[in-house]
């Protein structure tokens, strides 16, 4: 998807109000969904404008934002048809009574319109109901195209506002489509928005992909192809198009990951029988060994800081998680709970570690705190596995596969899950899908 340019300027209406104390408290347990009105879009069109010009994206951008903040969980958008008032004028101040007559804790005006080069404009207001007071204002000029990008913006914003955290909803996910029988699996790398539309493959499936990373600060992932005798680790420039060799090792390469700054990339390289994690600097391409142990080292993950490494290893009898410095120095195991911990992944914030365990037959994904502290299962079941951050830190995508109940496998499908354990959601996708990896806000 091509990224479009977006012009975006402030505005306020009567001067500007004191900012009212609304807001939800999204750190603690899972808490009642936040009633939200937003009534239609407004649009100055004509009967003609309104059937075959901008009235059609006024209702599929509200969708979108709507859609976006009630999967969030957090925000619950009250049914328009219990709606008093019906606002004509993006300049029209709200009668808060009867928005307040409805529970309505937020309003959100909003109106589009069509400027003179045939693009959109699109504005907005987001009011404390019962303050009466604005909250925020904006407005956004943009292609047509590029009409679904602007609604998760919005709902960034909005989300932003009311949760005192980054949104996550104008990103993009990068995973493993899986296709055909288990003995002639077909696995390629495709790439879809987080709400999962305008999804796009982006291997043919000749040579199987897996493990995609996404850059923590570009549009690119790293991934491991098996297009030839061993396995390879690539870089993929999602808007080009370029692929981009990672190294020539002569065994087999996995895991790979970017660095916070994107200048380096974490992989396990095995060797003479023994895996160990290296990191290679992607400018001057060398690369230098960080671990050094009999056992296995892999699946690497940065604190988003860089300094330290999260990764399991089996040094202690079995998979186990451990940290140590960016060097390789200071090793310290940080999981003791019963069973098998996995594919760590370092929380953007900073403050949690995210996992795979194994234990009793059974798959969980967890959090931690980065010294082990705070173990917290959030997700179980006969198999999932491969956690990946939202960019805010706030919600988790993994893939899922229920038990079979006959002799066909169950479909392995995509899911996210609010850091708490609640609003466990599915995301469709056009065949069976793993391995998923989430993207930063994009630019």
């Amino acid at each position: 998807m091509k990224i479009k340019s977006i012009l975006f300027s402030f505005f306020c209406l009567f001067a500007l109000p004191a900012l009212a104390e609304l807001e939800i408290d999204i750190n603690g347990a899972m808490r009642e969904a936040m009633p939200i009105a937003m009534p239609k879009m407004i649009t100055n069109t004509n009967a003609f404008g309104q059937l075959f010009g901008i009235g059609s994206y006024a209702s599929k951008i509200r969708n979108v934002v709507t859609a976006d903040l009630e999967r969030s969980g957090l925000f619950r958008i009250i049914d328009e048809s219990s709606y008093i008032e019906d606002l004509t004028s993006i300049d029209e101040r709200p009668n808060f009574n009867d928005w307040r007559a409805i529970k309505a804790q937020a309003l959100v005006q909003s109106a589009l319109s069509e400027t003179e080069d045939g693009k959109l404009k699109v504005e907005f207001r987001l009011w404390d109901a019962f303050a009466g007071e604005q909250l925020q204002g904006q407005s956004y000029t943009t292609t047509k195209e590029n009409w679904r990008r602007i609604a998760h913006i919005i709902a960034d914003d909005i989300y932003e506002r009311l949760t005192g955290d980054k949104g996550y909803f104008d990103t993009r996910v990068v995973y493993v489509s899986e296709s055909g029988p288990a003995t002639k699996r077909v696995k390629r790398l495709a790439i879809m928005d987080q709400d999962g539309e305008n999804h796009k493959f982006l291997t043919s499936g000749a040579a199987m992909a897996l493990t995609p990373r996404f850059s923590p600060n570009m549009q690119k992932v790293t991934y491991i192809s098996f297009a030839g005798s061993a396995p390879k680790v690539y870089i993929l420039d999602i808007e080009s198009g370029r692929q981009e060799l990672l190294g020539n090792f002569p065994g087999m390469t996995f895991a790979p990951v970017f660095s916070p700054d994107s200048s380096k990339v974490l992989l396990s390289f095995a060797a003479k029988g023994n895996t160990e994690i290296y990191e290679m600097d992607l400018k001057k391409k060398s690369t230098r060994q960080l671990t050094r142990h009999p056992a296995i080292d892999t699946s690497p993950s940065y604190s988003p800081d860089g300094q330290k490494i999260v990764f399991n290893s089996d040094r202690g009898g079995n998979q186990q998680l451990y940290v140590m410095d960016a060097d390789g120095s200071n090793v310290e195991r940080i999981s003791f709970g019963k069973g098998r911990y996995a594919t760590p992944v370092w929380s953007p914030r900073g403050d949690y570690i995210a996992f795979t365990k194994m234990a009793g037959g059974e798959f969980y994904i967890g959090v931690m705190h980065p010294d082990g502290t705070g173990e917290r299962i959030i997700a179980s079941g006969y198999l999932v596995e491969g956690p990946t951050w939202s960019p805010n830190g706030r919600v988790l995508m993994y893939f899922k596969q229920d038990r079979s109940s006959g002799s066909r496998s169950a479909p392995v499908k995509l899911y996210t899950i609010d850091v708490t354990g609640y609003n466990e959601r599915m995301v469709v996708t056009p065949a069976e899908a793993s391995d998923p990896a989430w993207s930063p806000l994009l630019p």
